[in-house]
């Protein structure tokens, strides 16, 4: 841990402004209001700069609050929020807790059929939508009250005013208390919702700043869904938290991404490895383009600089790829966090080699999310991080490698799923210890490894345990391949032992770029199967491929629906 605890600020503001040892989300606003009321807190390039401080923002959010009050909505009230990332989003989120109530964040991007089943497993009784489900969303909740995050559509949110005479009163609830609800992506059948308190967020918020230096001065920017915990969390929360400038990406488009990171001058990146194998391939792309020598030059230095950060802590790539940052819209960054998937190691030495810290973190929605972080001043390739204080972890069940269940308590363990009692014990023990289904080991110094999930786990005929994701990491800095999903499946003939086998969707870009036909495209993906089936173990290699015509399907974050794979 850092010698002073990040959130020693706030001992200035307990029993004035909270009690206890962590305030809830309103509170904390509150006080970094009161700490940087004109520095810029919610911004979007639409395409001109449009930004909103802090002072500004928190007088919206007390007007929709108290509006929200005014027509009933109080404590233990629960109010949908679903749309785009913006800063509409981030007020409603902020408005609906402000009022007291629970907040139930709603994919947006799901179809409108199942974005009205989440309302209604939420027991929503308001909600604020985005424009093109607006319609849609009113019709089918007629007598409820509905607010528009666009203008144009429906009463929006910023034209919201409590009628006159009707004053906001801060409703007197503690960090114990519900906050929000989310819902698990990827989920089938019946919703899932995490229930997560004040409690949960806000001491994920600042412990895992013990892991990670961040500012005032930091820009974040909020690519991901907004939504989806990993982002909740550790780009809006986390902006919040410190009083940084909040940039809300409009679209995952490589071109619209690097001119929103240079004009916004983000400093604080946070994304999922798809995107930064992309970003990496663009920029190693021109390299490749000086020529032979100067890219033997530039690796060679890359090396060097990589290895002095390492070794003293200098980080000498800043200055040394200048140019080569800046042509890649990445100088203003400091750090990039990598999140929501395992990310290859030569992905993560390449970005360190290059002058940007970059670090891995690890999380589960239930787990608020952040588990651990890899520390820039400490950090280690092959690893998801450090746990962050006060997150007890342990291995259950280890095999001779070390590897088992990770089992893990602290602060930021959920409240339980919303309205399924025995599903939440099936996790989650009287004393606290979540089961997160996830396999890995320690290290002696608490750095977690990670082998994949136990569901996804591979049994070979010698008994052999093969994680999928450990294959599928060997396949990230192939630009052939858009996705790849690994599993086993039964021979004929045999009932138990799994083989295993590969869906490959290649990447369409080089296909046309390269006028390929189906003979060569399956000449250069069996080419490459056999390249990384040397590297792997006996037990480990790809026995059987099939190369795909169409995607395969995704959530929102970019991870492959496994369950939804089909030839």
């Amino acid at each position: 841990m850092r010698e002073t605890e990040p959130w020693k600020f706030l001992d200035a503001y307990r029993d004035r402004v909270f009690s206890g040892k962590w305030p809830t989300l309103p509170q904390l606003f509150d006080i970094t209001t009161d700490r940087f009321p004109e520095r810029p807190c919610f911004t979007v390039y639409s395409p001109q700069r449009v930004s909103l401080t802090y002072r500004e923002a928190r007088s919206i959010i007390v007007k929709v609050a108290t509006h929200l009050n005014a027509i009933g909505v109080k404590q233990g009230t629960h109010v949908a929020l679903t749309g785009k990332n913006s800063p509409e989003w981030a007020i409603a989120f902020l408005a609906i807790l402000y009022a007291g109530a629970v907040v139930v964040p709603i994919d947006y991007q799901l179809q409108v059929q199942e974005i009205i089943t989440l309302i209604r497993a939420g027991d929503a009784t308001a909600a604020f939508v985005d424009e093109e489900k607006f319609a849609e969303i009113r019709k089918e909740f007629h007598d409820m009250p509905c607010f528009s995050l666009a203008k144009g559509v429906g009463e929006y949110i910023y034209d919201v005013a409590p009628p006159q005479g009707f004053t906001f009163e801060q409703p007197k609830i503690d960090a114990k208390h519900n906050a929000a609800i989310l819902f698990t992506s990827g989920t089938t059948g019946v919703p899932k919702g995490v229930v997560l308190s004040h409690e949960n967020f806000v001491s994920d918020c600042f412990l895992a700043q013990a892991n990670l230096n961040i500012s005032h001065e930091d820009v974040f920017y909020a690519l991901l869904p907004i939504h989806h915990s990993y982002t909740m969390l550790a780009v809006f929360i986390e902006s919040f938290s410190v009083g940084a400038e909040l940039v809300f990406g409009k679209r995952m488009v490589v071109k619209q991404i690097l001119s929103d990171l240079k004009e916004a001058k983000v400093t604080m990146f946070l994304g999922v490895p798809m995107l930064f194998n992309k970003l990496l391939a663009g920029i190693m792309k021109g390299v490749k383009e000086k020529g032979l020598f100067a890219y033997a030059m530039i690796r060679t230095l890359m090396a060097i600089s990589g290895a002095i950060k390492k070794v003293t802590g200098i980080n000498p790539g800043k200055k040394l790829f200048r140019s080569l940052l800046e042509k890649a819209s990445l100088s203003s960054i400091r750090i990039c966090i990598s999140g929501g998937g395992p990310l290859d190691p030569k992905v993560f030495r390449q970005y360190n080699e290059l002058g940007i810290d970059f670090v891995q973190g690890y999380g589960l929605t239930e787990t608020s999310p952040i588990l651990t972080l890899n520390p820039v001043e400490h950090y280690k390739e092959t690893s998801v991080g450090k746990t962050i204080p006060e997150v007890e972890m342990r291995i259950e069940e280890p095999n001779e490698d070390g590897i088992g269940e990770i089992v893990v308590r602290g602060p930021m363990v959920m409240q339980g799923y919303y309205k399924m009692p025995e599903e939440t014990a099936q996790v989650l023990s009287q004393d606290g210890w979540l089961r997160t289904g996830d396999l890995g080991k320690l290290d002696s110094e608490n750095y977690l490894y990670l082998a994949g999930r136990i569901k996804n786990l591979i049994v070979t005929e010698g008994g052999k345990n093969v994680y999928p994701e450990e294959i599928e990491n060997e396949f990230q800095l192939y630009d052939e391949i858009e996705q790849i999903l690994v599993r086993g499946y039964n021979p004929q003939g045999k009932s138990v032992a799994e083989e295993i086998e590969a869906l490959v969707y290649p990447n369409q870009d080089w296909i046309s770029q390269n006028h390929l036909e189906t003979r060569q495209i399956e000449a250069r993906i069996h080419d490459i199967i056999t390249e990384v089936n040397q590297k792997l173990r006996p037990y480990q290699k790809i026995t059987r491929t099939h190369i795909l015509h169409e995607p395969l399907e995704m959530t929102t974050t970019k991870k492959v629906k496994r369950q939804s794979a089909k030839i």
